[in-house]
């Protein structure tokens, strides 16, 4: 497994409760968002992350969700599309901040669409979920860029599993061949050869969960998690996302990690 040395963040804006969200779990209170993304930058620097924090950006009531603007590799940073219109200015400071650490900076044009939160990278091996927000066309566009650089790729249509917004909502890498997945996916042919860590269906949200270093960054409040992690030999972090999950957001959502 890759280790990181930096995280990108951006905290969230004061009119963050006017973004988009497709679940109905009242609205955020924006003190508490505050303090949620100080721990939740305050895990990272335990897990050995540098953290550079954004300025806040009231234009763009989403963009404390930096991971959907960018996808990181060790070859080269590319840029999103946003699936949401609303959203897809938010990836102008970003592709500026990565200018000073990535070579090679690639992009996603018009007719595609790609949001980060649709991209699980396994090691070399990349899954690119076309969801309401990811279509195929900007994933076709992705796996060509990827291809440059000899990783590989495979797709997953998430559209028909309506609890989730994104892949990542429903899948992450733990490393190697081991994965964390919800059972609306378990299923997938593309995850036939890996080791699947089920979430029980009352704590799905837990899916969504970074391994960084030596640690696993994992929502708090879900108690059987946590236990199932650490019953495979994973040292957790738990962090309270209560005011990020009542707009769609998840743990990984929060920062772009390299």
């Amino acid at each position: 497994m890759a280790s990181f040395t930096r995280a990108i963040v951006r905290p969230p804006c004061v009119n963050f409760s006017a973004g988009l969200t497709t679940v109905n779990l009242g609205t955020p209170v924006y003190e508490v968002a505050l303090k949620q993304h100080a721990d939740y930058c305050d895990a990272l620097r335990s897990c050995g992350l540098r953290v550079t924090s954004l300025p806040i950006d009231d234009r763009y009531p989403d963009s404390t969700f930096v991971e959907d603007t960018a996808i990181l590799t060790k070859h080269c940073a590319i840029i999103t599309r946003p699936g949401a219109q609303t959203r897809r200015g938010e990836v102008t400071s970003i592709e500026r901040e990565l200018a000073s650490s990535f070579n090679e900076i690639r992009s996603i044009h018009e007719p595609g669409r790609l949001d980060g939160g649709d991209i699980c990278k396994a090691g070399e091996h990349f899954f690119i979920g076309i969801s309401a927000r990811t279509n195929e066309a900007g994933a076709k566009q992705f796996a060509e860029i990827l291809a440059e650089f000899e990783f590989t790729s495979e797709v997953i249509d998430v559209r028909p599993v309506k609890s989730i917004l994104h892949l990542k909502s429903g899948l992450s890498h733990l490393g190697g061949k081991q994965l964390v997945v919800i059972d609306e996916l378990a299923d997938s042919d593309q995850l036939s050869g890996y080791e699947l860590i089920r979430v029980k269906q009352d704590e799905a949200y837990a899916a969504n969960c970074i391994r960084i270093n030596g640690s696993v960054l994992i929502a708090a409040g879900f108690p059987s998690f946590a236990e199932t992690l650490g019953a495979n030999g994973y040292e957790t972090i738990a962090v309270e996302m209560s005011e990020f999950q009542k707009m769609d957001g998840g743990l990984s959502c929060l920062s772009l990690r390299f």
